[in-house]
């Protein structure tokens, strides 16, 4: 017998034995397995529908509640809002900003276009709609969520809530409160009486609030006479009052008009508007003028920048702003503000002759001083006064800078080491044609070739004197020899923002086509009167709220732009222009100055741009029609037949630096050059003999021609004798002087003065012959004053 073990055989009363239904799970019924697998991960439709139930028990429960304990609290009447305070530098208050320009009138006192304009802007279904749109909340989260812009979903009646009964903080307190007021305010209150309540509270700027106040500021009418073109301007207002007002910003104009036509669209949807009528609607451009506000003087302009300042670099937003309650101390000092309303009064405004020029009517300045070594705005001009003309000219972007611009080709030029066409590198003494109309070379671009002013041909001619003379035709070469885009990214690198209107890389963008703002180019001269290092400007000094809390600003940073070298020597050449070229009226400030003239096509505009080592002010007179806004000629203002930039420009910022830096100890500029610019030599015939000596630069050393450079080759980059023999460029031992400085026993330049009989240098430039005309001459031509001197002979070779 086997030991392995036999299999048992089963009996037959216990074999296949079947679970009986007692054996099944509790709940389940006779004959029915359990879920098992992933079956058991789908909820059943037991567990859904009692979810469902509890979820909407509580969110009923919530709403019941929220609804029982939110009550429609006081208004939050605007009437005693805080006032924001606006102060000087030493603590003097420039303006308070605050009080409510506000008349409450009924709806039938506003128009039924107004009233059709505001709901195709704001609530196109405000009458037929609840008082709460969850789709459009909904939709204005995932559009903010998703980048496609801040939206706030929020119905005219959420809107009115928060105007009228809340504070505009962005919380979700804040909106849960909204949310219920608006529900209960729908009940108790008719679509009529809050359409009136929203047109009555809400702020269009200009410290305008409600539609009232808005009629008057814009248009100086009633809400009761709007007509649709204009009452869709007001409503496109409530969306950025700060940002669509046209006339304080025109660079913004075509987004405003895009709304505008939105808005009117809107209405013709609605069936609120013909369309007939809406095809032949033009945009109604506000007025320039309106009733005072308060803000009379410069001192509603200040409000405005400093407010446009704070909104564009997020350091306070608009909501919080119009709440109030904030103390702002600015970077301005009341002296140096003074002194500069002073000088444009005694230089320009008290020379207009408004009832027998009608040209005299469309003057206008602005102007800029920042402090180069800490970036405050020190003293800004705006404009004759705030409540008859709102447009801030300090800021505007809108005309062109003209010559100004060329130092900024130069300094691009020696930072990035350019040569010329042939191969010589670019300083000072580099000889290009002057010629007028000359087709630029190295352009891939097409023919290109600008006109000096008045037609002028200057011939072979240094930088130097070309920039003196401010010379179109080598500045344009000069601009494709560096690369226009490299010129492009020195003036951003300098101050002028990336978005400036028109600043493009073509060769063109040398003479000025751009239009940055006074402030923006005072902003770029700071940083060459900087040694090449820049830091962003600022006007706000400190910021307190409701007295103890402190608003954080951001961190000033600097860093080094261009070369100090490329700064300097710049420097050095627009030392010149004060001493010898276009801008001899700067020399009223009675210092060291350095500066550029420029003049917009068809005098629109004249700019004078300088700086001291203290100081760099930018100042320009501007031409505009009172009543369109549109740029005018200044052909005749002053009874003078055009405005240069070393006119009216240059006389005011030497007045004004003369007063704003009265009493200050007065300081040389501490220049490190480009090797050979200290020399200023005339051009000669290609071949001619090196210098005959080396010049000691500004800091004591001594000059040596660069190997890298042809300075002793063709065609006469630095040939010659030094300008001035023992006369010198600059003051002491600078800029190749061996005794005196830039005048030295009343002679200058040549020992006998500029505009003398012995041309621009001993034996040099040109050789008999009137040269330099003794400060006339002129930016392009003529801003000295006359078309004499440097227009009578041609400097050719």
């Amino acid at each position: 017998m086997s030991d392995e073990p036999q299999p048992q055989q089963p009996d037959g009363d216990r074999a296949q034995r079947q679970p009986r239904a007692a054996d099944a799970p509790t709940g389940q019924a006779a004959g029915k397995r359990g879920r098992t697998g992933w079956r058991r991960l789908i909820p059943t439709w037991r567990m859904v529908l009692g979810t469902f139930l509890v979820v909407t028990t509580l969110i009923v429960g919530a709403l019941v509640l929220g609804y029982t304990l939110v009550q429609i609290p006081s208004a939050n009447a605007l009437a005693t809002q805080q006032a924001n305070v606006y102060l000087y530098a030493d603590g003097s208050v420039i303006a308070r900003d605050g009080e409510v320009n506000r008349e409450n009138v009924s709806l039938p006192q506003i128009s039924k276009d107004a009233q059709h304009a505001i709901l195709a802007a704001e609530d196109r279904d405000f009458y037929t709609e609840s008082a709460i749109d969850p789709s459009a909340m909904v939709r204005a989260a995932w559009n903010t969520a998703t980048g496609k812009g801040k939206q706030s979903g929020s119905t005219i009646t959420q809107q009115y809530v928060k105007n009228y009964y809340l504070r505009q903080e962005q919380t979700v307190t804040r909106k849960v409160k909204e949310f219920f007021i608006a529900i209960k305010l729908d009940r108790e209150q008719s679509k009529d009486d809050i359409l009136e309540g929203y047109l009555n509270t809400s702020f269009f700027g200009r410290n305008a609030y409600g539609i009232q106040a808005a009629a008057q500021a814009y248009y100086g009418s009633d809400a009761k006479d709007l007509d649709a073109g204009r009452a869709a301007y007001l409503a496109a207002l409530v969306n950025a009052p700060s940002q669509f007002d046209v006339i304080a910003h025109p660079e913004n104009r075509e987004a405003v008009e895009a709304r505008w036509n939105y808005v009117l669209d809107g209405m013709v949807e609605k069936g609120w508007l013909d369309e007939s009528e809406r095809s032949g609607m033009t945009f109604p451009m506000p007025k320039q003028t309106t009733l005072s506000t308060g803000l009379s003087g410069q001192r509603g302009y200040i409000v405005q920048i400093v407010k446009d300042h704070l909104i564009q670099n997020r350091i306070v937003d608009e909501a919080s702003l119009d709440a109030g309650g904030y103390r702002i101390t600015t970077t301005l000092q009341k002296d140096k503000q003074d002194a500069f309303v002073d000088a444009v009064n005694d230089k320009l405004m008290d020379r207009l002759d408004k009832k027998n020029r009608k040209v005299d009517t469309y003057v206008r300045a602005g102007g800029a001083s920042v402090d180069p070594k800490t970036g405050k705005v020190v003293a800004m001009y705006n404009g004759i006064d705030y409540v008859k003309q709102y447009t801030p000219n300090a800021t505007r972007r809108d005309y062109q800078v003209g010559s100004t611009f060329k130092p900024f080709v130069f300094t691009s030029a020696v930072d990035n080491r350019s040569t010329t066409q042939d191969g010589r590198l670019i300083t000072p003494n580099t000889v290009y044609d002057g010629t007028d109309q000359r087709p630029v070379q190295g352009w891939s671009g097409g023919h290109y070739a600008p006109e000096n002013e008045d037609n002028v041909d200057y011939g072979n001619i240094t930088v130097r004197e070309a920039t003196d003379k401010s010379v179109n035709a080598v500045y344009a070469q000069m601009a494709v020899d560096v690369g226009s885009p490299k010129v492009r990214r020195t003036a951003v690198d300098l101050g002028l923002p990336r978005k400036t209107p028109s600043l493009t890389p073509t060769p063109s963008i040398a003479l000025g086509v751009a239009t940055a703002s006074v402030l923006d180019m005072a902003e770029a001269y700071a940083t060459l009167a900087n040694h090449g290092k820049h830091g962003t400007y600022t006007i706000i000094e400190k910021i307190t709220k409701d007295g103890k809390e402190t608003v954080e600003l951001p961190a000033r940073k600097t860093r080094q732009a261009v070369s100090r070298e490329a700064a300097d020597t710049t420097t050095s050449v627009l030392r010149s222009v004060v001493q010898n070229g276009t801008a001899t009226a700067a020399q009223a400030a009675g210092r060291p100055a350095a500066g550029k003239t420029g003049t917009a096509e068809e005098d629109k505009a004249a700019w004078f741009a300088g700086y001291t080592p203290e100081l760099a002010t930018v100042v320009a007179v501007m031409g505009q029609d009172p009543e369109s806004g549109a740029q005018m000629k200044l052909y005749g203002a002053m009874g003078l037949p055009r405005v240069n930039g070393g006119g009216a420009p240059a006389e005011i910022w030497g007045q004004y630096t003369r007063d704003a830096l009265e009493g200050e100890p007065v300081k040389d500029f501490d220049l490190r050059l480009q090797a050979g610019a200290a020399q200023t030599l005339p051009p000669a015939d290609p071949g001619t003999a090196a210098p005959t000596q080396d010049d000691p630069t500004d800091d004591g050393g001594t000059e040596t021609p660069d190997p890298g450079t042809s300075e002793s080759q063709t065609p006469g980059a630095t040939q010659g004798t030094t300008q001035g023999g023992t006369g010198g460029d600059t003051q002491g031992q600078t800029d190749g002087g061996t005794t005196g400085g830039d005048t030295t026993g009343g002679t200058t330049d040549g020992g006998t003065a500029d505009g003398g009989t012995t041309g621009d240098t001993t034996g040099g430039d040109t050789t008999g012959g009137t040269t330099d005309g003794g400060g006339t001459g002129g930016d392009d031509g003529d801003d000295g004053g006359g078309l004499t001197g440097a227009l009578t002979q041609n400097r050719r070779n």
